[in-house]
């Protein structure tokens, strides 16, 4: 009989796997997941495309270049300047490729959780939750994907997502390397929750470290 051959994953890690030493691959929200998953905390399964997936894209599709000549020949404190470069630059990664070995990772990782299941398919920027910097909420994420040729594009949509206006602005302001910042992609179990939210756990209004906020509300937030 044949032997199977069992061909490593270079491109995609479980929650399982990650911790908080993690960021530079998996994200601020990626890493977070793996050590909740990792204290036994009750996580939706799922996995994380890691930061080398959009690089890769990157590289194969020679993007950086046509990206930093579109970024250098833009005054970002322009508003109508600042829109027009990201609709090119994203234009541009719309039209480029998925490399097949990172699609065929998705494809079979995406299998083991369920070839029919409704997943979030979610941003983790790799320079997220830094104390001096928040990333959160500049770059998109989706619920109830299901299909696995849909969560490829929709991976792709969270790499793209990095180059909106509001985000290249804030790496500009922050003196972030658009390219130092990767964005690796968590994809996970769905869960239809009748009520959701976040727990603050210093007040975001006045940093007091003795106060525990919680945000909530119906449905899926």
């Amino acid at each position: 009989r044949a032997k199977l051959e069992i061909l490593p994953m270079n491109y995609i890690k479980w929650f399982k796997e990650l911790s908080k030493e993690d960021i530079a691959v998996a994200g601020g929200k990626g890493a977070n997941l793996g050590e909740l998953t990792r204290a036994g905390i009750p996580v939706p399964p799922g996995f994380v495309v890691l930061s080398s997936a959009y690089y890769k894209f990157l590289e194969d599709n020679k993007l950086r270049p046509q990206i930093h000549h579109i970024l250098a020949t833009c005054d970002v404190l322009d508003p109508a300047q600042l829109e027009t470069a990201a609709k090119k630059i994203q234009k541009l990664m719309s039209a480029a490729s998925i490399p097949a070995e990172v699609a065929q990772e998705i494809f079979t990782s995406y299998a083991k959780i369920g070839s029919k299941t409704a997943v979030a398919v979610r941003s983790s920027a790799t320079a997220e939750d830094l104390p001096e910097a928040s990333f959160a909420g500049q770059q998109e994420s989706y619920l109830n994907v299901i299909g696995d040729a849909n969560v490829v594009a929709k991976v792709k949509q969270c790499w793209i997502s990095l180059f909106g206006a509001r985000s290249i602005f804030y790496r500009v302001q922050q003196k972030f390397d658009h390219f130092k910042v990767g964005i690796a992609v968590p994809v996970q179990t769905m869960i239809q929750s009748e009520i959701s939210g976040v727990i603050f756990t210093v007040d975001p209004m006045s940093g007091d470290r003795d106060k525990i906020i919680i945000e909530a509300i119906w449905g899926l937030g």
